[in-house]
């Protein structure tokens, strides 16, 4: 019995500490956009490729193919 003179106010403080944590994170835009970093690592490779420094399949520069 003792114990819960401990327990119950150590959960209080740990809940509020939590929502403090909670709401600053909120209000630092830490959830803005949660959609947008999974599309960009998906779509990332695909501005190194239309750089045109790419080699085709063939092994030869772009330019030499077309010789």
């Amino acid at each position: 019995m003792e114990s819960l003179y401990i327990l119950i106010p150590l959960s209080v403080v740990l809940v509020f500490v939590i929502g403090l944590v909670f709401w600053w994170s909120v209000r630092s835009g830490q959830f803005d956009d949660l959609q947008g970093p999974a599309y960009r690592i998906l779509f990332e490779d695909r501005d190194e490729a239309g750089s045109g420094d790419a080699v085709p399949p063939s092994g030869k520069p772009a330019d030499e193919e077309k010789k």
